[in-house]
């Protein structure tokens, strides 16, 4: 490769054309391109000279009117012919005007016309309302003279002044066509114009197309390097057709750099979450710290596991990464990140992003519905498949019968939520991010009374009370279960059973009253009449009350707390 020059540079027989010259080139263009402009810019400088110029001329035309109009009184005071004089001070403005639309208007307060001088034909009706009318709007202070921009006579734009004259009660207003006064002005201004504007139009055309040309593919690479800065993800710039110039090995360094990075990243994001990935991009580390945060934890672990894993063997994994695979993308849809999995149990978070903090718990609820929900279509297509052997007339052998059971996977989630410790612990050599505290344990033994009572899912007092504070409220029933004691608490707590409004229904209303009277009688002591409600309902939850308190009596001391013996 040779070295870099304004010549350009060479790789391989190709020779490499420097995009600085083309930029200077193309500058060199738009410099003498200004010059153009700034003579535009100085016509139009001419152009308010001339209409101050114009201003002057009739300042001066209509103070010579306004004495005569004055001497003209004073005839009249003696005459008493007001025609006369009105046609006298015509024929002298007529005597003034320069050019053959020049008119002397004379307008009394009520905008009727006194008089009207000017060597063209007349309109058969004059309205002066609408000059009256701006001069009362302009005439803001004691002033009785002032400039009309523009007014309309004889259906042309005029430019004027105009002036009280007290002694008429009029106002005088000396008026020019504008066409007709710039008409020279803009004969040349427009033969320059057409000049300029066919110039520039080349130079721009040009100009942009030659830009076009040749910046065409530092436009696209900064494109896809935009896209992939939003998507957080490395691609290849397709540069085959991409010009030879230092922009094309621009995209090729840049290609062969993000070709190595992107194998790196996408090894990354499989190992660690979104929040600690978007920490990395935005602060270039990631360090061995935590904070406390209030976030929420949802805990799911495979029933009878050890079942399914001494009958499937290796397989097992086969099972589990197909039931990740649904319950991870379950998770990370609802703004959850994965804290752990450890063979059947995985451990999702809730709340770690600031924008879904306030609806964690409904989130973390959502997700644990749609795990259920993925996992029953799971086992519906492996049901469907036995369903398809047993049509074609051969039924399952005891071993298969095995793997059939085994592979029908059932999974129970616990949610708790509370003040943890959130971070990343280890070394700076190894490190993970992990979330530690009561609650989390606490979620897992939520999960574990799944098995107890019966119930897809469990959550705590925490986790309802901010679904029932929030918008989200309508969209969740909390069924409460009972007051526990588990393994490692000192103090007993509510456990609910949510369940999606969508699922509601009158049969599953009129069960879930049914079983409120009977816990509340339970609470109170009452075990033989709650006894008695809980056999009429037929929620399955009702089976551990029954077990637990069929044939017993309440014991002494009861305060409606049960204490679990197992996790």
């Amino acid at each position: 490769m040779q070295k870099n020059n304004l010549k350009g540079l060479k790789i391989g027989n190709t020779f490499v054309i420097p995009v600085s010259i083309k930029i200077v080139f193309v500058f060199t263009i738009l410099l003498l391109l200004s010059n153009f402009l700034t003579n535009f810019i100085n016509m139009n400088f001419m152009n308010i000279e001339i209409t101050k110029m114009l201003k002057d001329l009739l300042v001066k035309d209509l103070k010579e009117i306004y004495y005569f109009c004055n001497n003209q009184h004073e005839i009249f005071k003696f005459s008493n012919d007001i025609h006369k004089a009105v046609e006298n001070i015509e024929k002298k403005a007529l005597s003034q005007f320069l050019n053959s639309k020049s008119v002397l208007i004379g307008l009394k307060k009520d905008a009727s016309l006194f008089l009207l001088a000017t060597p063209i034909e007349r309109e058969t009706k004059f309205n002066g309302l609408d000059i009256i009318k701006t001069i009362k709007k302009d005439n803001t202070s004691d002033s009785q003279e002032g400039v009309l921009q523009n007014f309309k006579f004889n259906k042309d734009n005029y430019f004027g002044i105009y002036k009280y004259n007290s002694k008429w009660d009029i106002y005088l207003i000396r008026g020019e066509e504008k066409v007709e006064f710039y008409k020279t002005y803009w004969f040349v201004f427009l033969k320059i114009s057409l000049i300029i504007i066919v110039i520039i139009i080349c130079c721009v055309v040009f100009g942009v197309l030659f830009l076009q040309h040749i910046l065409r593919y530092l436009e696209f690479i900064t494109a896809e390097i935009i896209k992939m800065i939003n998507s957080q993800e490395l691609k290849i710039i397709d540069l085959s057709k991409a010009t030879n110039d230092d922009i094309c090995l621009l995209g090729i360094a840049f290609n062969s750099l993000s070709s190595t990075i992107n194998n790196l990243m996408h090894i990354f994001l499989k190992f660690v979450n979104k929040d600690i990935a978007d920490k990395a991009y935005k602060e270039k580390s990631v360090n061995l710290e935590g904070s406390e945060k209030q976030l929420v934890m949802l805990f799911s672990d495979i029933k009878s596991f050890t079942y399914m894993t001494e009958q499937l063997g290796i397989d097992i994994i086969k099972l589990l990464n197909i039931h990740y695979k649904n319950a991870i993308r379950c998770i990370l849809k609802n703004n959850g990140v994965i804290g752990s999995i450890i063979g059947d149990a995985l451990l999702a978070v809730f709340g770690v992003f600031e924008d879904n903090n306030k609806t964690k718990s409904y989130d973390a609820l959502l997700s644990a519905y749609e795990i259920q929900e993925v996992t029953n279509n799971l086992r519906k297509e492996i049901e469907k498949k036995r369903i398809e052997i047993e049509k074609s007339g051969r039924k399952l052998n005891s071993k298969e019968e095995a793997l059939y059971k085994a592979i029908m996977i059932e999974v129970g989630v616990g949610i708790d939520g509370g003040k943890v410790f959130y971070g990343t612990i280890g070394s700076d050599e190894r490190m993970t991010n992990t979330v530690i505290g009561d609650n989390v344990n606490s979620a897992s033994r939520l999960e574990g009374l799944t098995r107890i009572y019966k119930v897809p899912i469990i959550c705590s007092e925490y986790v309802k009370q901010e679904v029932v504070e929030s918008e989200k409220k309508d969209n969740i029933i909390f069924v409460e279960i009972d007051t526990v004691l588990v393994k490692g608490k000192t103090i007993g707590t509510k456990i609910y059973w949510p369940i999606l409004k969508k699922d509601w229904n009158e049969e599953l209303e009129k069960d879930v009253n049914t079983f409120n009277k009977a816990l509340n009688l339970y609470y109170e002591g009452d075990w033989q009449n709650a006894l008695k409600n809980f056999k009429k309902c037929n929620l399955s939850l009702t089976n551990v009350f029954i077990e637990r308190i069929k044939g017993q009596d309440c014991p002494k001391g009861w305060n409606g707390i049960w204490t679990m013996k197992t996790k």
